[in-house]
């Protein structure tokens, strides 16, 4: 519909709902050259009188850290940037009421999912208001990059100093936890006609979410290198994590001072890799094959994961895994890439990107999978690109390993992402996210929070456990992920008393500081929000192992073992969609059915203990003999409900490390990190706790339970 006078924004609302349907008919596809030559024509004649609307300052938009962080300048105003206004939506308290029937078994809603036709229509910002935004870009001498789908946002790109002068505000540099960031001094103001349609600016900060994976350690602790495995069965890794009790003696010279170390030990090492659990080991130990054997694999489903920048190697990657472990192929039949916003200017491996398509791959083997990269981890990329699975439909879930923490992100970014959640709940989609590899983030030095967008009340959150299995691959033990480290010996000394280092990395869950508690929470304690929802497996130190081209390496491609609440988020998002197969109806999002699930769909994760755990004597001189106990190996007075082993590592004589399992939390009061002592540690219990939630998917009958 084009105007031949300019637009009198009042008789754009009262004409609102006839214009939106008239203007969905005439343009359906928003990427297509008709529909962007006609925004271009509305920008020319949407022009409104002078007076016909007034600015609007975009509250809470700058990053909550701006007062405190540390300036370290103005940003140079010749640097180019991309910024992006997202529109209000229309009847907004209606779509919040419609998300709630259509979850409630009691509305006649229940499951009656919307379309992206219904979303546009009865929701969607008009072609006017785009075009009224455009035109604030355009008079501002920022260049139109894309209109989102759906009418959701408008992007644009120039200069710093150009979106300082549109924004009416100040871009400086900030120092944030040894990073620096882009972010404005304070909150954009936005003028003219298209102040009213604007409901969050994002691009003014380059915030950015991270990956949550580790790899499983084959060094010492802070390594960031993998060892190796070979492909073959006998140098291949191995699901004999854990070995039996044993006693090891360490010495400096054959002499005194010397070490016994006694207890629990981890496998690292010849004739393999050491510890990574491959598909058929983890189908056995959570009951996937059963589901297989009923003909469920997630066939007829659809998988979007989210991962920026992009692996030039991950099909041959994923297929190398899918040969070795029999699983169907990823051809253009059942995998596609799709770059959205813009194109990716990555050409490098990503590990994420391989645990994610390998492990949905490896729990859903009949799924369909499309990898959605934006080209960046900023807040701005990957919120558009969810934006576009949710309203193009391009999976039946969502699967999301990033994070950031939620204190550092402005209210209005965590807003539209939840937003983005709900969009996608309402379409039957679940979005599901990591939780996070910092336990609370108090290690990180701030006070504790949660991970965004896993804090989303219309997002699924997935925490992490660490996993031993029995020989015949049934599972030994669960437990709440968390580790803490204690180094007991190194070449040429020997501690006295063990040197203890504390929390190193561990599922991220509590209470969000900014999102009431759902109703699908009602049971779990609190007020707020709270993370995660469910659990898989995440411990590096009982990984899983994935495919991938290392350049620099010989052979190429190699096997690595790596963690992370990287490993369980698409894991879980895989089982979504073996259970949305099994029900045989989009089920939506997650979250609100894993509260009421049947007895055994789900193994409540519970403290453990062992009568092994390590202890050490140290033995200064023939007649000097110190004793440490478990409790004091792991550095604090915490109780004993944890499992340590000795980590010999053994590429070194005289290196050996005592790492705990269970301790979501520190050992160690060095002013970093929520001591176990502590009431507010997280920690696993009986029934939903803040390092599982609700448990970990005993698989068949959890996807069972979804039967009509």
């Amino acid at each position: 519909m084009f105007f031949s006078r300019p637009i009198n924004v009042e008789e754009l609302m009262t004409n609102h709902n006839h214009e939106k349907l008239e203007q969905t008919r005439s343009y359906p596809h928003l990427g297509t050259p008709l529909r962007y030559v006609a925004l271009l024509g509305l920008v020319a004649c949407a022009a409104l009188p002078a007076g016909a609307a007034t600015g609007h300052l975009i509250a809470n938009t700058a990053p909550r850290y701006v007062p405190t962080a540390q300036k370290m300048g103005p940003v140079d105003p010749s640097t180019a940037i991309d910024v992006s206004i997202w529109l209000n939506l229309h009847n907004r308290s209606a779509l919040d009421a419609l998300a709630a029937q259509l979850y409630d078994p009691a509305s006649p809603n229940y499951r009656h999912w919307l379309k992206p036709s219904d979303i546009i229509a009865n929701y969607g910002p008009t072609a006017q208001e785009v075009a009224a935004v455009q035109q604030f870009f355009v008079s501002h001498n920022l260049k139109i990059v894309t209109v989102g789908p759906g009418n959701l946002f408008v992007r644009a790109h120039g200069t710093v100093g150009d979106v300082q002068k549109a924004f009416q505000v100040e871009l400086n540099s900030y120092s944030v936890r040894g990073r620096t960031y882009r972010a404005p001094a304070g909150d954009p103001y936005v003028d003219g006609p298209a102040a009213q349609f604007v409901r969050a600016v994002s691009g003014l900060d380059n915030g950015s979410f991270s990956h949550p994976l580790v790899t499983r350690p084959t060094t010492v602790p802070g390594s960031n290198t993998g060892t190796a495995a070979e492909p073959d069965s006998s140098s291949f890794f191995t699901s004999n994590c854990f070995t039996g009790p044993t006693t090891q003696k360490y010495n400096t010279a054959g002499t005194f001072p010397e070490a016994t170390l006694s207890g629990n030990g981890y496998v690292v090492g010849a004739p393999n890799p050491g510890c990574g659990y491959t598909p058929p080991e983890i189908a056995t130990a959570y009951n996937l094959t059963g589901l297989y054997n009923e003909g469920f694999d997630g066939a007829g489903q659809t998988i979007a994961i989210i991962d920026w920048c992009g692996s030039p190697t991950i099909q041959q990657d994923a297929n190398t895994f899918s040969t070795k472990f029999n699983l169907p192929l990823l051809t253009s039949s059942n995998f596609n890439i799709i770059q959205y916003p813009t194109p990716s200017q990555c050409s490098s491996p990503d590990p994420e990107i391989n645990i994610d398509v390998e492990w949905s791959h490896a729990v859903a083997p009949g799924a369909n999978i499309n990898l959605v990269v934006p080209p960046s981890a900023t807040f701005q990329d990957t919120d558009e690109a969810e934006s576009y699975i949710a309203l193009q439909g391009l999976g039946n879930v969502i699967s999301g390993s990033y994070g950031a923490a939620e204190s550092e992100v402005a209210t209005t970014e965590l807003d539209n992402e939840n937003l983005i959640a709900e969009i996608a709940a309402t379409l039957g989609i679940s979005a599901n996210f990591s939780s996070g590899d910092e336990g609370d983030f108090t290690v990180e030095g701030i006070p504790a929070t949660v991970s965004n967008p896993a804090d989303g009340s219309y997002a699924t959150a997935v925490g992490g456990v660490s996993l031993a299995l029995n020989s015949d691959n049934s599972i030994a033990w669960q437990a709440g992920w968390g580790s803490d480290e204690t180094l007991a010996v190194e070449p040429g000394l020997i501690f006295d008393p063990p040197l203890a280092f504390g929390f190193v990395y561990g599922s991220g869950g509590g209470p969000s500081g900014v999102f009431a508690k759902p109703s699908y929470q009602k049971g779990v304690p609190g007020a707020w929000r709270q993370l995660p929802d469910i659990s898989w497996l995440a411990d590096p130190f009982t990984g899983v192992v994935i495919a991938i081209t290392e350049p620099g390496e010989f052979p190429p491609q190699v096997w690595l073992a790596y963690g992370g609440t990287s490993v369980a988020c698409p894991m879980f998002s895989a089982l979504w969609v073996i259970a949305n197969e099994e029900a045989g109806i989009a089920l939506g999002q997650a979250a609100p059915y894993l509260y009421t699930l049947p007895a055994g769909a789900v193994t409540d994760i519970v403290p453990i203990s062992s009568t092994t755990n390590v202890t050490a004597s140290v033995h200064e001189t023939s007649t000097s003999t110190t004793n440490y106990g478990g409790v004091q190996v792991m550095g604090g007075a915490v109780n004993n409900q944890f499992y340590s082993a000795i980590w010999d590592y053994p590429y070194e004589s005289n290196l050996a490390y005592v790492i705990s399992f269970g301790t979501d939390c520190t050992t160690v009061t060095d002013g970093f990190g929520t001591l176990c002592t502590d009431t507010t540690s997280l920690r696993t219990k009986t029934g939903w706790d803040d390092v599982t939630g609700v448990g970990t998917p005993n698989a068949q009958a959890f996807a069972d339970s979804f039967k009509p």
